[in-house]
């Protein structure tokens, strides 16, 4: 009986730690699809010049301009503010004057100014 008892608790002991290896130690990517939305937060531009530096923001409104290279006039109901849109961050996406995009990015606040470094652009 001494016998069985103990081989029962090795199993138990070897089987457990071939188990504790078995499971991923990286996250595993969601198969795609289903909600999103709810929990997005808009800034106004007038609230983002107010905001410290790196402070992840989104806002919503129209580009108005070209300013050059790689900076942008952005403007909402409260006032305007320059952005900064890489080429990757548009997303194949046209955008103009007359088009509404909410605008993901960071405060990027300077010495005398703030704008926004945008990390990508939703035309609405």
């Amino acid at each position: 009986m001494k016998k069985i008892s103990i081989m029962a608790a090795v199993c138990a002991l070897v089987g457990g730690a071939a188990m504790a290896d078995f499971k991923p130690n990286t996250p595993q990517a969601p198969m795609g699809g289903g909600f999103v939305g709810g929990n997005e937060t808009i800034a106004s531009v007038k609230q983002v010049k107010e905001m410290r530096d790196d402070v992840p923001v989104i806002v919503q409104g129209k580009i108005l301009q070209r300013m050059g290279g790689d900076k942008y006039l952005f403007e909402d109901a409260t006032d305007s503010i320059t952005v900064e849109i890489d080429d990757e961050d548009w997303r194949g996406q046209t955008v103009t004057p007359n088009d509404t995009v909410k605008l993901y990015g960071e405060v990027d606040s300077g010495l005398f100014k703030t704008e926004i470094d945008v990390d990508y652009v939703e035309k609405l």
